[in-house]
């Protein structure tokens, strides 16, 4: 007949039962304080204590399974991607991996690179393999999903979907006046690809803070971004074209970092200096914009804390805690460096 530990006795396996008897209580009032049952609300913080103390003693580690099998809960999430690798992506998924990791929940993560088949394919699977929530990262969310969804750069609005965006009128009110306040004027823009969630958005703000600041958009001085490329080759081509059309401009507020990192090469290859003969905006203050040469200005989007928000929501509507928005508003900022400076006389 096995041996009974005595309560303060430290067990050879550590198992829950194994935790119970060494604080000397029941495995029910144990599990239900680790767990932050809500029939944990009656007992006493100090008995509550003592079980913490213990369960780190002991270096006591849940069977998730078993977790599992008895609130009949998975702990995963999904997250649905446009791009892993991209300093966009990772920032957010960043967010998200830190606000789950203290929660105790896992997650899945998949990449559709704009392949809607793939991507309508990965929600599925998903599902089948009992996620419990979705949070999708510059990705437009094409139908009224079946599962509790936050969107990071959503602009669709669908029942079901809390959308986080950035405020993207501010952005263009903090960038714009900026570069008027250095007396630019003639102002070339890129626009981002139409695969990107936010550039629709962004380009429209633009013109309409342009407009009520007086600041005109010339046509021939907006270049479209034709494709989507996570490198400082998507700004690069771009940027070349644009000078091929001989049309002066001082300052150029480019689609994102990325981007204008890759316009400040090809501005340089022309002979030109940032800043001294042209601004160069960016958006978005990846890790890499403030070490590039010139530091670049740029409106910072906290895409970290916009991760971390997307879980906290996603987990909120999942543990029914409270009633969820549609939409969460991001505010941004202005962070000038050294690519920006007064306009050349």
């Amino acid at each position: 007949m096995p041996s009974i530990k005595k309560p303060g006795q430290k067990p050879s396996v550590i198992t829950l039962k194994a935790v119970a008897q060494y604080v000397g209580l029941t495995p029910g009032t144990v599990s239900a304080v680790l767990n932050n049952a809500p029939s944990a609300r009656s007992i006493p913080q100090e008995t509550k204590n003592r079980i913490h103390a213990a369960a780190k003693e002991l270096n006591y580690r849940p069977n998730f399974f078993a977790r599992t099998l008895r609130n009949k809960r998975t702990y995963t999430i999904g997250v649905i991607a446009e791009e892993i690798g991209d300093s966009y992506g990772s920032a957010v998924i960043s967010g998200i991996e830190q606000y789950l990791r203290k929660k105790g929940y896992f997650f899945l993560t998949v990449a559709h690179r704009h392949d809607t088949a793939l991507l309508s394919r990965y929600s599925q699977l998903l599902s089948e393999r009992g996620v419990e929530g979705i949070i999708t990262v510059d990705t437009t969310v094409q139908e009224h999903p079946t599962l509790p969804t936050v969107a990071v750069a959503g602009h669709r609005k669908l029942k079901g979907v809390t959308n986080i965006i950035l405020d993207h009128h501010r952005a263009a009110v903090l960038a714009l006046s900026h570069l008027k306040d250095l007396n630019h004027q003639r102002i070339a823009f890129m626009k981002g690809s139409p695969l990107s969630s936010d550039s629709e958005e962004r380009w429209d703000s633009i013109c309409r803070v342009a407009g009520q600041m007086g600041i005109k958009i010339d046509p021939d001085l907006v270049i479209q971004i034709d494709m989507d490329d996570p490198t400082p080759r998507l700004g690069y081509p771009f940027v070349k074209k644009l000078l091929a059309r001989k049309i002066p401009f001082t300052a150029l507020f480019a689609y994102n970092d990325i981007s204008a990192i890759g316009a400040i090469r090809a501005l340089q290859e022309e002979g030109l200096r940032v800043p001294q003969d042209v601004s160069v905006m960016g958006f978005d203050d990846i890790p890499g914009a403030a070490f590039h040469m010139p530091s670049l200005t740029t409106v910072r989007q906290p895409l970290g804390r916009m991760g971390e928000v997307a879980a906290q929501s996603l987990l909120e509507r999942i543990e029914d805690k409270k009633e969820f928005p549609t939409e969460i508003a991001i505010e941004p900022e202005l962070v000038v460096r050294e690519s920006t400076g007064n306009a050349p006389v």
